[in-house]
């Protein structure tokens, strides 16, 4: 599955200066959970789809989604004290931006709310899971469900769909004609390559329960004729094979190393002569703080796999030579994100 990227608002570059910080905004930091589970609620609730027909009293709201009157009327009243709603008199109503953003169905939804949720879940067992050494909360990924998977892929597709066609913008596709996107969740890079040539055709390798899904959002791109898919564990099964380029967005930092160094030879294997592996994750200095985003990430796969992490350069380098991928470099993208890239020699 694609896991793109997650971005993390207000979280500061250290690189050059130590961050001070005084009691208060200690205090700030340590409340930060507050508005985003006012946010999350009042999602969860169906607050914001309520108030999307107009004006409306807390009473009116708390009788459409189901809720406690006096409880509804001071969530409203938060949501409110954090921008989200508008109260004139007794009546609420949405904010230009909850309005475009948090709607289902509209173009502009943030459709990773649902998955948010779950994280949110995750999170409070980071205590436990730091005593533990690995996650105490998520059942392994084969045991999941549809109920798991559609808000997740969901997600990520949400994430991923904007940023994708500047990420395949920054590679040589010249020569390339088929690509393997491993894990590739929603195809919404397989749709992007698909998009970026004409002649070129891709393939969404992924777990049973995801692959439906992704021929979803396939159709939706109007693309079944040249994004097709394949059902599998790719830790446990064999790749197909010819591909100029395999995609791997997002997924090793749910792996161990030694599930990485696995991983990189199935994928060298599925490369034809000269094919490019390109990696797409966090990739961390050598302290591992930096970036921000992706030592923050490090903790979300701690309380949510059983082996994940994120991986210096260094490492990745590692693996991919191990792998018998010669020329690899790193690459930045217009989208923010950084690249790995390898080749499969020609002899």
């Amino acid at each position: 599955m694609n896991r793109a990227k997650s971005r993390l608002p207000g979280i500061r570059s250290q690189a050059s200066e130590t961050t001070s910080h005084t009691a208060a905004s200690l205090m700030d930091m340590a409340r930060g959970f507050q508005a985003s589970r006012i946010l999350l609620s009042a999602h969860e609730l169906g607050v914001f789809a309520a108030l999307a027909k107009g004006r409306q009293t807390s009473a009116m709201v708390a009788e459409a989604i189901g809720a406690a009157r006096r409880a509804t009327d001071r969530l409203l009243n938060a949501c409110v004290a954090l921008g989200l709603l508008v109260k004139q008199k007794d009546r609420f109503s949405l904010t230009p931006a909850a309005a475009a953003h948090l709607l289902p169905g509209l173009p502009g939804f943030l459709g990773g709310l649902d998955h948010t949720v779950r994280m949110y879940q995750t999170w409070g067992t980071l205590t436990e899971a730091v005593r533990k050494g690995s996650s105490v909360a998520s059942p392994p990924m084969e045991r999941r469900d549809r109920t798991w998977f559609v808000p997740f892929i969901a997600a990520m597709h949400a994430f991923a769909s904007p940023q994708a066609p500047a990420v395949v913008a920054q590679l040589d596709l010249s020569n390339v004609r088929r690509v393997l996107d491993v894990g590739g969740g929603s195809g919404a890079y397989a749709i992007a390559f698909a998009t970026a040539r004409p002649e070129l055709t891709a393939t969404v390798f992924d777990l049973p329960l995801v692959v439906p899904l992704t021929q979803g959002y396939v159709r939706e791109a109007g693309l079944t004729a040249r994004v097709k898919t394949v059902s599998g564990d790719f830790l446990k099964d064999p790749l197909p094979r010819g591909f100029d380029l395999v995609f791997v967005s997002a997924i090793i930092h749910m792996l161990s190393p030694t599930g990485i160094s696995k991983l990189f030879r199935k994928c060298a294997r599925a490369l034809a002569r000269g094919g490019q592996l390109v990696v797409q994750d966090f990739v961390m200095d050598e302290s591992r703080t930096r970036p921000p985003e992706g030592a923050l990430f490090a903790l979300n796969m701690l309380v949510a796999t059983k082996e994940g992490d994120t991986y210096t350069e260094a490492e990745i380098r590692r693996w991919m030579k191990r792998a018998g991928l010669a020329s690899v470099e790193r690459r930045e993208t217009a989208a923010g994100s950084t690249l790995m890239v390898g080749r499969r020699s020609w002899g």
